[in-house]
């Protein structure tokens, strides 16, 4: 198959539609190994516009008079079997550059009239060479928020050309933001989506439901017309230049989702450091509001330099490795940080259709925020274990076992293990929807090798403490281990298994995880004594208060650890 791809941006590679071409001609090398391609940088060629001498018509048939780089393009025209068509949205059509191109075809066809057969008009002309069996795609952007509603002047154009919808096209709004790295991971997405039309396209027509990914918009319209709003810089009301730090600030404020607001008005003030530059983003029901003159009381404070926070943004470096290293700092509410994706995540879609800019080809400088905070940072998600069970571990396939041996066990040592074998069993078939760790493996292991040994007559007051002890040894042999015990079940709570990679999720938890460990690692020595004691029965029920308190603990050092290291501490 031989491609032909026109770049009718006048900004050439460096175009936002371009990104698009380029994964979808990914695609369809991916689907067949023997694709050639040619590419046409139409900003690169000398194309004069047409001179309606009609000299291709009647004194040099199928010559153009003009001599520049035309005569070329229409060669590759008549080499290709696919022609892909790359421009952005320019006043409702396509670029002038382009549409002079589009115009110098003219020696291609016949002056002839005839009918215009399935193609939109009254009247047509004849091709000059046999063009049958020749396909053509188009692919633009705009700077509207939706291409709905944008593109009939180009649909007008290539059905006069192709017949009526006899071509392919994906059309896409928002076009601007593909060119913001803060933004990557949603373009990334849709980028995604134009690779797999690009490898069905190949195979034989993009599938709908590729189709209906496409046309989901990047961000929904409010979201996205505060961000384009916001990279012009100006202010509304006075019409001055604004500073790129409220510039930036104003974006991140677009980017807040209202549906989070949880009854109590939220106030980010962000402390530009290196400007000395103080601005609050007011969080409420009805959206988000930037402040200049610091007028309400903060409830989280960020101070970064605009330099490290762009940094973050951009991806250059992780938001939790700069707060470890103290390039910023955080005061009051540290939860912000640990929700921010649900306070800023600004995703979703929408069905509306409406305004925005008229061009996909804008200066790009739309929201550098986002990620600024974002899943950088170790934030709450979706949780994970019983409620997620499809994605989350579950720590009761650790403790279950356990819980049941030492309360069992000591009461009825025969039944009682029997209960614990049991449970090693039944645990992992019950939840057998969550993911299993090396530690529950481990747990069943251990669970039914103290169970076969009281069984074949080795001493509760042995076994059970013994069995404390191996259970503090696994806790606290774990904080050698690059994941520690605590970390693999946490972490359904902080973003998945992306918080592994977060130093202060894992410091705090390889902390927690070194107490447990050493509770559990004591245990046995008031166990021994009490299981020699009328109280032997009862020794699981007051093994019980300990752990109890130490959960409380536990809750509580999640919160204030990470708050205190954001702030300064140590």
């Amino acid at each position: 198959m031989k491609v032909l791809v026109i770049n009718g941006s006048p900004k050439g590679r460096k175009s936002n539609t371009w990104k698009l071409t380029e994964q979808f001609l990914a695609g369809m090398r991916e689907a067949q190994d023997a694709l050639e391609t040619e590419e046409i940088q139409v900003n690169q060629l000398e194309i004069r516009p047409c001179l309606g001498c009609f000299s291709c018509w009647n004194k040099t048939p199928g010559s153009c008079c003009i001599r520049d780089d035309m005569q070329e393009v229409i060669q590759k025209l008549l080499w290709a079997d696919v022609t892909i068509w790359s421009f952005p949205l320019y006043y409702f059509t396509v670029p002038g550059g382009l549409k002079n191109l589009i115009d110098r075809q003219l020696p291609m066809v016949l002056p002839f009239m005839e009918e215009n057969t399935g193609k939109r008009g009254s009247g047509s002309h004849p091709a000059r060479y046999d063009m049958s069996g020749k396909k053509t795609v188009i692919i633009s952007t705009c700077g509207f928020y939706t291409a709905e509603g944008n593109y009939d002047g180009v649909y007008s154009l290539f059905d006069h050309i192709c017949g009526d919808r006899a071509y392919t096209a994906i059309f896409c709004g928002q076009g601007e933001l593909f060119r913001v790295p803060e933004l990557s991971q949603r373009t990334g997405e849709y980028l995604g989506f134009v690779r797999e039309a690009g490898q069905q396209y190949v195979q034989g027509g993009i599938r709908p439901e590729t189709e209906e990914k496409l046309s989901q918009l990047l961000y929904p319209k409010e979201v996205f017309e505060s961000m384009a709003d916001a990279s012009w810089g100006i202010d509304r009301q006075t019409g001055e230049q604004e500073s790129d730090a409220l510039i930036f600030t104003r974006q991140m404020a677009a980017l807040y989702r209202k549906e989070s607001y949880s009854g109590k008005e939220l106030v980010l003030e962000m402390y530009y450091t290196d400007l000395d530059e103080c601005y609050q983003v007011v969080l409420g029901e009805e959206g988000s509001q930037v402040l200049t003159d610091g007028s309400k009381k903060a409830t989280t404070r960020i101070e970064t330099p605009i330099t490290v926070w762009r940094s973050i943004a951009a991806g250059e470096i992780r938001g939790d490795a700069a707060l470890m290293k103290r390039l910023y700092r955080v005061t009051g509410d540290f939860s912000m940080m640990l929700n921010w994706d649900t306070y800023f995540g600004g995703t979703g879609n929408s069905g509306e259709t409406g305004g925005g800019k008229s061009s996909g080809e804008s200066d790009g400088k739309s929201s550098e925020a986002q990620r600024a905070g974002g899943n950088r940072k170790g934030e709450r998600k979706s949780p994970g274990g019983i409620l997620d069970p499809d994605k989350g571990t579950n720590m009761m396939n650790l403790l279950i076992p356990w819980i049941v041996f030492w309360a069992a066990a000591p009461i009825d040592g025969y039944l009682g293990c029997f209960a614990a074998l049991a449970s090693c069993v039944l645990t992992p078939l019950i939840l057998w929807r969550n993911r299993k760790t090396v530690y529950d493996v481990l747990s069943g292991v251990l669970v039914t090798a103290f169970s076969v040994a009281v069984l074949l007559g080795v001493s509760g007051r042995i076994a059970l403490p013994l069995a404390y002890f191996a259970f503090g040894v696994m806790w606290t042999g774990s904080c050698l281990c690059r994941i520690p015990l605590t970390a693999y079940y946490s972490m359904n709570q902080y973003n998945g298994e992306d918080s592994l990679a977060n130093p202060l999720f894992m410091r705090t938890n390889r902390i927690l995880t070194f107490l447990w460990g050493i509770l559990y690692l004591i245990t046995p020595v008031w166990t021994y004594f009490l299981m020699g004691t009328g109280m032997g029965g009862w020794i699981g029920a007051v093994n019980s208060v300990l752990p109890a308190l130490m959960g409380l603990f536990t809750q509580w050092f999640q919160k204030w650890y990470p708050a205190r290291i954001a702030a300064g501490g140590r």
